[in-house]
């Protein structure tokens, strides 16, 4: 024990668990007060010592005696209090009992009128809280409540109606009162009584005063005896360390025992170079005889660099130092830091199983981390080819010096690849090659080859597993493919290979080639498991990539197919068009020209809500409704009235089929062109604003009612119509132009006023300069973007005649319209006109009413219009042998090539085209 004397060896808490867990009730004790620091701290210092008890003694005693002295500061206050009380409420009561007038107003008709003012003022005067005056019989004639006058006053009297004073302590209407009755006499005659009293609570006294000043003495003399103590109790405590002999000496058995019982070598040694103790495992290790405490370092035999760290007593962390085979990790620190005995403690562990646990545990983490990074890296997009690129960037150079990808055609294009014949690999596409330098003989990026069948490619492609290849030296399987090539990969230094299949959900797709080569390391069964584990979660995203390239090319070709092919003939604008399709997915956006009788164009633009083949098959719905609504001939604004109705069924017949109701929706915008007058009707459902550029190049977005979204239902929507001069442009296009993540819409519509706002050049031109303006670099939705120009029909082309409802002007009619086409140069045509005008006139007259409008209008066809104030249409139909009429409309629709009705604010307008030659 003599050896580590001085030492400040603190116990461990499993040491001394037998001896300080106590009884179940000391425990309970000790939580108790776990709470609060300064009674764990008396606890702990008075289980451990005397001098801990002696503190705790002195501690009670000082605050023993500061309570004894408040108490008895309270007691004295307390009795001052109805001193001072009774005093004061006696001397006021005598001196308002002896005022002179007093009995005269007593006995006067109303004393409490005269005597509550003077003892109101006696009261304030006299510091009491209250002053009575009352008869013989007690009742009140003055206090300070007024309701309290004429009252039984409460006390006791009768002592003072035999001419005593009376003092007494009672709960009145103020509260706890000490209050005073003295007689009030007339010739020796008790005629009545006057009471004063004050609450104990307002009469202060000396001792509240010295209280604060004697507490504040106490807790400074409590702070100073407990401050004293507790350096003593400390002194003390260092000099025993707390401890009594029974449990220093279980200290010191224990200390023993754990020592020699750990793992690691511990040797203390003095600071004059001496070993002072060395556990079996410090002996051991560094083969030291069993008498070594006592001796010199020096004198050990050890390896000088031990022996001097040993002697040095300087602080080591981890240094390695070689002991005859083994590898020691030492850990020196001296002992003389918080006042010990000169000297140093180390302890020693043998590190060279470690380190070669260490390298397999480096190794195991830097293939989980290459995982984790590939998850992080891989199918980033879904691009067969990127993610194929991502595969061969993450695997290279960390894992192998170069990686290439090969991938079938078909899966390229989203399709699956056809199964090879017999033990024949699929012709391959090398789509990704990573590694460095880039002089190497391997198949470069785009090449296509394909492998033989006894290489380790075609063998791991055809069987489905992975095929290592540790030394490519010896392998004479992989030199049939090319042995010119395969001679020049040796050459190079290639020397190991692992080829991986690539396959997902049971489709061969491609495989994966890792090589390593100059001076890395050769491939184990350890690298063959953490290739197949990098393959297998690349080949779900390529397949992913695959099955999304496979959908959105069908979607793709549904929407163009969907889409209008060419812009068909007409003279009324010069249009020009872009469709851009979404580069991750397909929309529903769209847009149509339409040619209306009387050499009108519609215009339409529109975006179905959502993405994928669905927006695109409704896209497709839409389209042919509007054609079929435009036919009629329908407004803007009824229009899409009735689209919005067709919305609401195709989301009630989704609902039905798939369960839920889809956020269903579209926006569209409908314009109407004509360029016999250049008025332009507009209504819009939800969509963004029309651009319009005047021949001046000013840009304005014309204010046209928004009108809600299709699909929404319940609100009509409301046309605008513009007078657009000859040689104006009108822009109208879908949001994903305007829109983008990293650009307001505001600026989106700036940038394209701007754009706009060159006069001079052509649509298609206006068309790339937009595009160019607002592309973004990663397209997330479609943009369908249509630029027509207008033209006017030229007055000399146009030929207008007003009828009365008369069958007279018939044969008139006749000879202008023969005259006008004369004119034109159409004389062959002057028959059929002749008669189908003469048949829309005769039924105007015969069924309707008011004048009658004629009109011919010289397009890319012959157009006769008869219009009338009748909203009653005709319909075709077959005339029985026996009728007289009804074979008029049947002619006519036999002599025309196209021919139609549509209804106006007026009446109705009944059409006839004929086909210039």
């Amino acid at each position: 024990m003599a050896r580590i004397r001085g030492r400040s060896w603190r116990p461990s808490g499993r040491w001394f668990a037998g001896r300080r867990r106590g009884s179940r009730r000391e425990r309970r004790q000790r939580r108790a007060g776990a709470g609060l620091p300064w009674a764990r701290r008396l606890r702990s210092v008075a289980d451990r010592s005397v001098a801990g008890q002696m503190f705790v003694l002195q501690v009670l005693i000082v605050l023993l005696l500061i309570v004894a002295a408040v108490v008895t500061l309270l007691l004295q206050a307390r009795s001052d209090r109805f001193q001072a009380a009774r005093d004061r409420s006696l001397a006021a009561a005598e001196a308002f009992s002896h005022s002179p007038g007093l009995v005269q107003t007593m006995s006067g008709p109303n004393p409490s009128a005269t005597l509550q003012p003077l003892t109101e003022a006696a009261r304030h005067q006299g510091g009491v809280d209250f002053l009575v005056v009352m008869n013989r019989d007690g009742i009140r004639y003055t206090h300070p409540s007024p309701k309290e006058i004429g009252k039984k006053f409460v006390g006791t009297i009768e002592p003072s109606l035999h001419g005593h004073v009376t003092i007494e302590k009672v709960n009145g209407p103020l509260g706890e009162e000490l209050q005073v009755v003295v007689p009030v006499t007339d010739r020796g005659r008790v005629v009545g009584m006057v009471s004063s009293g004050l609450k104990v609570s307002s009469v202060s006294s000396a001792v509240d005063r010295q209280l604060p000043v004697v507490l504040g003495a106490g807790a400074v003399a409590l702070a100073l005896a407990t401050g004293g103590t507790a350096l003593v109790t400390r002194r003390l405590r260092r000099q025993t360390h707390g401890l009594g002999p029974v449990e220093m000496t279980r200290m010191y058995e224990h200390h023993d025992a754990v020592l020699h019982a750990v793992r690691e070598g511990v040797v203390i040694v003095s600071g004059d170079g001496h070993v002072l103790l060395a556990n079996d495992e410090a002996r051991r290790l560094l083969g030291l005889p069993t008498d070594v405490e006592g001796r010199p370092v020096d004198a050990l035999g050890l390896d000088p660099r031990m022996a001097e760290l040993l002697a040095s007593r300087r602080v080591a962390t981890d240094e390695v130092l070689p002991v005859g085979e083994r590898l020691l990790a030492v850990n020196q620190r001296p002992t003389d830091r918080r006042g010990g005995p000169p000297g140093s403690v180390a302890t020693l562990r043998d590190s060279t199983e470690l380190r070669a646990l260490a390298g397999k545990a480096e190794v195991a983490r830097g293939r989980l981390r290459l995982l984790y990074d590939a998850s992080v890296a891989i199918g980033t997009t879904l691009n067969v080819q990127r993610t194929a690129e991502e595969l061969a960037e993450v695997a290279s150079p960390r894992f192998a010096d170069y990686v290439s990808v090969d991938l079938a055609e078909p899966v390229l294009r989203g399709e699956e690849p056809r199964t090879g014949v017999g033990h024949e690999a699929p012709e391959l596409r090398r789509v990704a090659l990573s590694g460095s330098p880039d002089d190497h003989p391997l198949y470069r990026a785009g090449e296509v080859h394909r492998f033989a069948a006894t290489t380790p490619q075609a063998t791991g492609f055809v069987s489905g597993r992975a095929v290592l290849v540790p030394d490519l030296r010896v392998s004479d399987g992989w030199r049939t493919q090319d042995l010119v090539r395969t001679q020049e990969i040796l050459d190079y230094g290639f020397h190991s290979l692992i080829t991986v299949p690539l396959k997902a959900r049971g489709v061969l797709m491609g495989i994966v080639n890792f090589w390593r080569a100059q001076d890395s390391g050769t491939f184990e069964d350890d690298d063959l498991s953490l290739a197949e584990e990098l393959s297998a979660r690349a080949a779900v995203c390529i397949d992913n990539a695959r099955r999304f390239t496979r959908e959105h090319a069908m979607a793709v070709t549904l929407q163009h197919s969907l889409l209008p092919r060419g812009v068909p003939e007409q003279n009324a604008l010069d249009i020009a068009y872009r469709y851009l399709p979404a580069q991750a997915g397909v929309g529903g956006d769209w847009f149509d020209v339409i040619p209306l009788p009387g050499a009108r164009v519609a215009l339409v633009v529109g975006d179905v809500v959502g993405h994928g083949l669905h927006a695109a098959a409704t896209m497709g719905r839409l389209r042919t409704a509007v054609q079929n609504f435009s036919s009629l001939d329908l407004p803007p604004d009824e229009l899409l009235g009735h689209l919005d109705e067709l919305i609401g069924r195709i989301d009630q017949e989704t609902a039905d089929v798939d369960g839920e109701a889809p956020i269903a929706g579209a926006t569209c915008l409908y314009a109407i062109y004509d360029p016999s007058t250049g008025m332009c009707s507009m209504a819009r459902a939800g969509h963004p604003l029309p651009a319009l550029v005047r021949p001046d190049g000013t840009v304005e977005f014309p204010e046209l009612p928004a009108g809600p979204p299709l699909g929404l239902g319940g609100l009509p929507f409301e046309a605008v119509e513009l007078r657009l001069p000859e040689g104006s442009s009108l822009a109208l296009y879908t949001d994903g132009l305007i829109e983008d993540r990293t650009r307001d819409i505001d600026v989106g519509l700036e940038i394209l006023a701007r754009t706009l706002a060159q006069p001079g050049r052509t649509p298609q031109k206006m068309c790339d300069a937009v595009l160019g303006a607002l592309l973004p670099e990663r397209q997330a939705d479609d943009i369908a973007l249509v630029i027509a120009r207008t033209r006017c029909l030229e007055a000399d082309l146009i030929a207008t005649w007003e009828l009365p409802a008369d069958p007279a002007v018939v044969a008139a009619a006749r000879a202008d319209i023969t005259r006008q086409l004369t004119e034109w140069g159409l004389e062959e045509l002057g028959f059929t006109t002749e008669l189908i005008l003469s048949e829309l006139i005769t039924n105007a007259i015969r069924h309707a009413s008011g004048p009658i409008g004629v009109r011919l209008l010289r397009d890319r066809a012959l157009i006769c219009e008869v219009s009338d104030t009748s909203s009653t249409a005709p319909h075709l139909r077959y005339a029985a042998a026996e009728d007289e009429g009804g074979r008029g409309l049947f002619l006519v629709a036999q002599l025309a090539e196209r021919w139609g009705t549509r209804y106006t604010a007026e009446g109705k307008v009944i059409w006839a085209e004929q086909q210039l030659l």
